[in-house]
């Protein structure tokens, strides 16, 4: 097979490019678009919100939840806020600033258009989401109040205290609930899709789990769309849920869908550090916190005193120190290494040495406690119940850990993959974030993909792709359905000893070692070889009990981690192959004598694409080379 990696990207001017393209794309009858059925695989923000809005169009629309409701999907938990360009402040903003912004806070490694586009429904989300009654913050005239995000000098995200995703998604959820009362959305809760059936070349339908009873469904539609997030659990600890997972994505990927960047990976300088060895995630505190809150770590080397006994002309406020234009601003990649350097000097500060000081008390005595409890109240209490500590009177700990990651599978500017009819949005895709996600950004990727862009090239596409009837009887789906069945079973038919969590946390001590915050070549290799001995371990010795007539979640845990096997596996090939440093990809080979990431751009200007060929093939790696027409290509830097 070749894959297609034409982008698709309209001519014109960058501003004009996706006006034009609204206009020049196919449109549906209303009348006509009863007809047409589209699956919707996930419901957060992404899915969530192209469910409602294809549904309103008046296309039928088969919504599939992993969780027990469409409330819980793992947009909830994002905490700090979505960024947009309406410049209330008066700061500074702009659509292209925003553009500009995030470009360059993904290293110059994202395509143009498709950031520029964002940049410009951002504005419209805002407006979507007052209308469906999200509290925002407002200031004392009723205005929507805005704070500042690392990785930017104006003040763009929108907030509502630190509950943000979970307020968008309930705004989402009536959406998609009014829908469902009218009949235009069915809604299939705790199934997990299994596989994607293509017809054709085309994308047709999905086989899922119902994961209460084990039984195999079958569901066949006109398009499909992913929206089923990142793959951050590879690492095992990470700040997504534990739902949250590779699986959709990765079968879409053997049936034809190209996966590019998946070395990309996101450290979040701010989470809760690890505090022994039986956690099964980690809790991340908002970026947002950096609004107010100082970092720093002790001067001397070994500091072990209590933070308020140790004086400023002691303290290292390392951000402010090192990029004194961004100082605790400072985008999450380069604030992450910040942190890890301090770890590696030995002046890592709580019980591990892995965590450095955010401390809130310039802040307290500047504005006051109840201001600073109004902004963050709820996150310093989800503080102090997981520590026992309280931020209003000693610092937080906080070290980096796995959050988001940029890499997905490809798509073109209509959001559609190399699989013709498979749309895919949200963190599922690796459009617009290049090499560093900038916080608050994927709220406002999600949503725009959602309400604004893919009810647009949907509607082009099945307008203008020729569609034969199928059903769930096709062989196809009886096909993909047996397929399903025969990994099913021998997963359940090794019998061995270990259990799926120990192959769990064993892939992800590789992932973190070795294709974690650092890289280099030697690890790289190492953690290559280290994941295919562990694949062929879990294969003869992987322990899954029970059967498929009823809920089991060691079941569901194994087909994941069997696929984590395979993702581990290319993330750090496609590590090893990017020569060069940049955002959250850090390769210690190449980085200039002060410790920053080093590009390639004669060489690595390009998306890496990877094509799968078969169980026992290596991947094709592709190039999408990047033209960077509209911003110029420079080093980075927040000093």
């Amino acid at each position: 097979m070749t894959i297609n990696l034409d982008a698709k990207i309209p001519a014109g001017e960058l501003k004009d490019k996706w006006d034009k393209h609204k206009f020049d794309m196919k449109l549906v009858n209303p009348a006509n678009k009863r007809k047409f059925t589209v699956i919707v695989v996930g419901t957060g923000l992404a899915g969530g919100s192209a469910a409602a809005t294809l549904a309103e169009l008046g296309y039928n629309v088969l919504s599939f939840c992993i969780q027990d409701s469409p409330r819980r999907a793992h947009s909830i938990a994002a905490q700090g806020g979505i960024n947009a360009a309406k410049n209330y402040p008066n700061d500074g903003d702009s659509i292209k600033r925003l553009f500009y912004d995030t470009v360059k806070g993904g290293d110059y490694r994202a395509r143009e258009a498709n950031v520029y586009r964002l940049a410009q429904v951002s504005t419209n989300i805002i407006d979507q989401m007052v209308a469906q009654g999200v509290p925002f913050a407002r200031e004392y005239g009723g205005y929507l109040d805005n704070r500042s995000f690392g990785g930017s000098q104006v003040s763009r995200t929108f907030y509502a205290r630190g509950q943000t995703g979970q307020q968008l998604l309930l705004g989402c959820y009536s959406g998609m609930m009014k829908m469902v009362s009218k009949g235009k959305i069915k809604m299939f809760n705790r199934r997990e899709m299994m596989d994607l059936v293509t017809i054709n070349g085309k994308a047709r339908g999905i086989i899922v789990r119902n994961l209460l009873t084990g039984e195999l469904e079958r569901y066949a539609a006109d398009a499909v769309i992913l929206a089923t997030g990142g793959y951050g659990n590879v690492y095992f600890l990470s700040t997504n849920a534990m739902t949250s997972n590779a699986s959709a994505a990765w079968r879409c990927y053997k049936r034809g869908a190209a996966f590019a960047n998946p070395c990309f990976t996101q450290i979040h300088p701010t989470c809760i550090p690890v505090h022994g060895d039986y956690q099964s995630k980690l809790t991340l505190m908002s970026e947002s916190l950096r609004n107010d809150g100082r970092v720093w770590v002790p001067k001397a080397v070994g500091d072990k005193r209590k933070p308020e006994q140790i004086p400023d002309e002691e303290r290292d406020y390392y951000l402010e120190r090192v990029y004194p234009s961004f100082g605790n601003l400072a985008p999450r990649d380069v604030s992450s290494r910040q942190a890890k350097y301090r770890y590696d000097e030995g002046k890592g500060v709580g019980p591990t040495g892995q965590a450095v000081y955010l401390d809130f008390r310039d802040a307290i005595k500047r504005d006051g406690k109840e201001v600073i409890a109004g902004k963050y109240g709820n996150l310093f209490e989800m503080y102090e119940r997981i520590t026992g500590d309280d931020p209003y009177k000693t610092p937080m700990m906080i070290y980096p850990a796995v959050h988001y990651t940029m890499g997905g599978l490809w798509v073109d500017y209509n959001l559609q993959s190399t699989v013709e009819g498979l749309h895919v949005l949200g963190e599922a895709n690796f459009s617009d974030h290049g090499a560093n996600r900038l916080g608050a950004s994927a709220l406002m990727q999600g949503l725009a993909d959602g309400y604004f862009v893919a009810p647009n090239t949907i509607s082009n596409y099945l307008a203008s792709t020729p569609l034969e009837k199928v059903t769930i009887e096709d062989n196809a789906f009886k096909d993909a359905e047996q397929a399903v069945m025969l990994q099913t079973s021998k997963l359940l038919g090794v019998k061995g000893k270990r259990t799926v969590d120990d192959f769990h946390k064993a892939l992800g001590h590789i992932m973190w070692e070795k294709v974690g915050m650092a890289r280099n070549e030697k690890g790289l290799k190492e953690a290559i070889d280290g994941i295919r001995k562990l694949r062929e371990e879990f294969w003869k010795d992987v322990n899954v009990p029970g059967d498929t007539g009823n809920f089991n979640i060691e079941l569901h845990k194994a087909t994941r981690v069997a696929d984590f096997l395979e993702l581990g596996e290319l993330m750090a090939l496609d590590a090893l192959e990017r020569r060069e440093s940049c955002g959250g990809h850090f390769r210690e080979e190449y980085q200039t004598p002060d410790g920053e990431a080093q590009r390639d751009d004669e060489n690595f200007a390009h998306a890496a694409v990877w094509e799968y060929t078969g169980p026992n093939s290596s991947p094709i790696r592709h190039k999408e080379e990047l033209k960077f027409e509209n911003v110029k290509l420079a080093t980075r830097s927040y000093k």
